[in-house]
């Protein structure tokens, strides 16, 4: 099963995917990574000691598509919680409206469990992730500085 590295402007995220718990989510992100999707897309909402937020190619917070065409369906799997810094899991504005973005929490979010589909975790870089977090950011949440993708890429 295939990993995706997110090669970042600070550094190189590895993250494992959870195939068997939420195989289209993981489908979807790969498929993303293959295309070229996440290229040159910034982490546009970064909160210390929550997450860092990123897959929207408008930067906006408001933009990005699936590979399915628009929104698809959670993947909620009553065994994965938000326990700790490190989890991958889809960003979204309500039940069943999954695209293309994605959050890495920054510790335990134990508010989030079954409220977002969990697919996968960092399995390198994580020290990486903790200086995506610490970023100077806006009232707004988004960092005063972008902080991108420069390619993502699957193993």
């Amino acid at each position: 099963m295939e990993s995706v590295v997110l090669e970042t402007s600070l550094g190189d995220v590895q993250v494992e995917l959870y195939w068997n718990h939420a195989p289209k989510t993981c489908k979807n992100f790969a498929e993303l990574a293959k295309r070229g999707y996440y290229n040159g897309v910034v982490f546009h909402r970064i909160i210390s000691d929550f997450m860092v937020q990123g897959g929207d190619p408008t930067g906006t917070g408001r933009g990005g598509t699936s590979i399915y065409g628009q929104k698809f369906e959670d993947e909620v799997h009553p065994d994965l919680r938000f326990t700790g810094a490190g989890i991958l899991a889809m960003a979204n504005s309500g039940p069943n409206t999954n695209g293309s973005q994605f959050f890495i929490t920054l510790g335990p979010t134990p508010y989030l469990d079954s409220k977002h589909t969990i697919f996968g975790r960092v399995s390198s870089g994580m020290r990486v992730v903790q200086r995506l977090g610490s970023v100077a950011v806006d009232p707004q949440d988004r960092p005063r500085e972008d902080v991108k993708i420069h390619k993502a890429r699957t193993i």
